[in-house]
């Protein structure tokens, strides 16, 4: 613990970009409970390269960080909010499906939308009772298909790979396969087409 208090000091009092990210890296490898919050912190410092050290050690830290990262969204810094919704989306616990569901459907940021549809597609549903997975799985795939017909073909294509992680999920699979079927008939976008594809070979691949 005391070990883990002076690389907070650290983190706290680095005076460089480059010692930010070298101080937040030593920070995520002590792997230490005491550390979530000053890792969440790290995102709204506008140091790209120690957000992302930061996403990483939230990420091993697991389910544990889970509760903070819910409560300490930032609802100003676009950015710093996007990095939680990657650090949620890593997690996969099911604990976040209601922030990532609003998050992929209404935020304004496209990084927070796209982050959040992606995690919508890999939750680890199976932490769930059957019946609250149930509702689970259908609002993920209800908000999925809802944001796959989004202006912003990058929406769009995010939709795909979690409409995609998602297929994995037996009893959706025949939704997802007709939406793929549809989007393929309908978006002009070149990368949304060949994206839907790929997306089709895996679900037949794993199914």
């Amino acid at each position: 613990m005391t070990n883990t208090q002076q690389l907070i000091r650290d983190v706290a009092q680095a005076d460089s970009p480059a010692q930010m990210v070298a101080a937040v890296q030593k920070l995520a490898a002590a792997k230490d409970e005491a550390a979530i919050g000053t890792l969440i912190a790290v995102f709204g410092y506008n140091n790209p390269a120690a957000a992302v050290a930061a996403v990483a050690g939230l990420t091993q830290l697991g389910e544990v960080a889970v509760p903070q990262l819910l409560a300490q969204i930032d609802d100003y810094n676009y950015g710093a909010r996007a990095y939680s919704i990657r650090a949620l989306a890593a997690i996969a616990d099911p604990r976040a499906l209601d922030v990532l569901l609003a998050s992929a459907a209404t935020d304004f940021a496209p990084s927070v939308r796209r982050a959040a549809a992606k995690g919508l597609g890999n939750l680890r549903f199976s932490k769930l009772d059957i019946t609250e997975r149930q509702k689970a799985q259908a609002k993920a795939l209800e908000t999925l298909m809802f944001i796959s017909r989004d202006a912003d073909w990058s929406i769009r294509y995010a939709a795909v790979v979690g409409l995609q992680a998602l297929a994995r999920i037996a009893e959706l699979q025949q939704p997802i396969q007709a939406k793929f079927a549809e989007i393929l008939a309908t978006d002009a976008e070149n990368a949304i087409r060949a994206r839907v594809h790929l997306a089709q070979r895996q679900v037949l691949v794993s199914s």
